[in-house]
């Protein structure tokens, strides 16, 4: 016989729960180190695809004329 519904339902939400407390969270210095990584790889990507971007755009603009 299968449980009720709302059995279930509460198992899972303890199930997430006994799996959150085993969770390794990071430390605040950590965080902000991570954190400050991805802004700067961000800026990085965001500049070499905005100088292909206006390069590419400055060729076709080239080969229209």
């Amino acid at each position: 016989m299968t449980q009720a519904p709302k059995k279930v339902r509460f198992k899972f939400f303890r199930d997430i729960i006994a799996e959150l407390k085993k969770v390794t969270w990071p430390t605040w210095r950590q965080t902000a180190y991570l954190t400050a990584v991805i802004i700067v790889i961000c800026l990085v990507v965001g500049l070499i695809l905005g100088g292909l971007d206006f390069g590419l755009t400055q060729a076709v603009k080239a080969l229209v004329k």
